[in-house]
């Protein structure tokens, strides 16, 4: 698939089907995730690939939503914030580098004709938990990972003459 065709495909799926994600396929996407630009090079995160069979119920804990674990995988990108990069400013990259990773993540699925849904609204301390991250990792954004339901949607977003300033 064409780059342009799947960023205009991308759209976050709320309905899947329970069909396995190809080993192959969840290779390719964590390899995207792993070539993803991070400020520095640093590339101080973690991507955590979750498999829902036989544990709905608790990571219905994290998001509870019932659409968040139907689909087979979930996939979590963590930063590492006391080693990732920070601007002059004392700005720290790790959200930024982190979401990078995820829109890499994302787009690879995407193309690969999986459906995703970025997730940010989640509980901090139950994702902890339940997945026994160690207190270094700070989760940033979870997706389902698998074969969306849906195949029409909408997508709306503003015209590019209410984003872009040129100067």
């Amino acid at each position: 698939m064409e780059y342009f065709e799947v960023v205009e495909k991308r759209h976050s799926a709320r309905s899947y089907k329970p069909d396995p994600v190809e080993p192959d396929k969840l290779h390719r996407i964590l390899e995207a995730a792993r070539l993803a630009p991070t400020a520095a090079n640093k590339q101080q995160y973690r991507v955590i690939v979750v498999d829902t069979i036989g544990r709905k119920k608790e990571l219905l804990k994290i998001y509870n939503k019932d659409w968040f674990i139907e689909a087979p995988l979930i996939i979590g990108v963590c930063s590492i914030p006391e080693k990732c990069w920070v601007r002059n400013d004392k700005k720290n990259y790790a959200d930024v580098d982190a979401a990078i990773v995820m829109d890499h993540i994302i787009l690879a699925a995407t193309a690969l004709d999986l459906g995703t849904c970025w997730i940010a609204g989640f509980d901090l301390k139950a994702a902890k938990d339940i997945l026994e991250l160690d207190e270094t990792l700070e989760p940033i954004a979870f997706t389902p990972l698998g074969y969306s339901q849906e195949r029409a949607f909408k997508k709306i977003r503003k015209p590019l003459e209410e984003i872009v300033i040129y100067k």
